[in-house]
């Protein structure tokens, strides 16, 4: 996800379902933040296109499609069930429902049930929305933000969203004050659990999307870090802001 994650939460829906933001000077991908800057042509496989259909391709070659990305976000963050990802993914697919039966092994009579329940929880976000947006526009207020401070959104792919994330903005800067020093290296590892968040985080800036890292590449960042990389590398894997293959032979920022 964007490296500005308020970006991504505080655009509309629509810019959502495309995928990116559009700027005066610029489209950008809510995703991984790549930049198509207007005016500019781009050479896409040996073709020719302005900005706005690079953009568009962008996040279909690089990311499949904005559906496939938030399907495959956390279900803390979607509020949908693992059954329900199934379903709606069998259902972009253009199967019927006695064919989306077969494939989950259920009767037709559940795949009626689950449709029933998307349609109710689509028509309380609907609902939902409205209320937040109203709220905000009678109080010029979000609901993140406190009289002093806000709450912090935490990455989208966080292995477990719990009360580890009710970070604020003052949190996370004074952690990083009293944890971190100016150049960046780390004083000592908290041990609370929401320091440890927010730390990583922190850490997280030091390496770039849509990059594939060998584990000596990320020992020997981390070890200009602090000196326990070993440790360091253990609690990004656990709290999901990396992943890596089978044989831990490549690693790379999830997005």
């Amino acid at each position: 996800m964007s490296n500005n994650k308020n970006e991504f939460w505080n655009t509309s829906i629509e810019n959502i379902k495309n995928g990116y933001v559009e700027s005066k000077e610029h489209y950008k991908c809510l995703i991984c933040d790549e930049v198509f800057i207007k005016g500019r042509i781009y050479d896409i496989d040996s073709y020719l296109y302005d900005a706005k259909k690079a953009i568009e391709l962008h996040i279909k070659n690089t990311h499949n499609s904005m559906l496939d990305y938030l399907l495959n976000m956390n279900t803390s963050y979607t509020g949908i069930t693992e059954v329900q990802r199934e379903l709606i993914l069998l259902i972009t697919q253009g199967l019927n429902d006695k064919e989306i039966a077969s494939k989950l092994g259920v009767a037709a009579s559940t795949v009626r049930n689950h449709r029933y329940k998307l349609r109710e929880k689509e028509k309380h976000a609907k609902l939902f929305l409205a209320m937040m947006d109203l709220l905000s526009e009678n109080t010029s207020k979000s609901i993140s933000k406190m009289d002093n401070e806000e709450i912090c959104d935490a990455h989208n792919s966080a292995t477990t969203l719990d009360d580890r994330y009710n970070i604020t903005d003052k949190e996370k800067i004074q952690t990083i004050k009293n944890y971190m020093t100016e150049e960046g290296a780390l004083k000592n590892f908290p041990s609370k659990e929401k320091k440890k968040i927010i730390i990583l985080e922190e850490i997280m800036k030091n390496f770039s999307k849509r990059k594939i890292y060998s584990e000596k590449d990320i020992n020997k960042i981390l070890k200009r870090i602090y000196g326990d990389n070993a440790t360091i590398r253990r609690y990004l894997i656990e709290y999901g802001f990396f992943d890596r293959s089978k044989d831990c032979s490549k690693y790379w920022v999830k997005e």
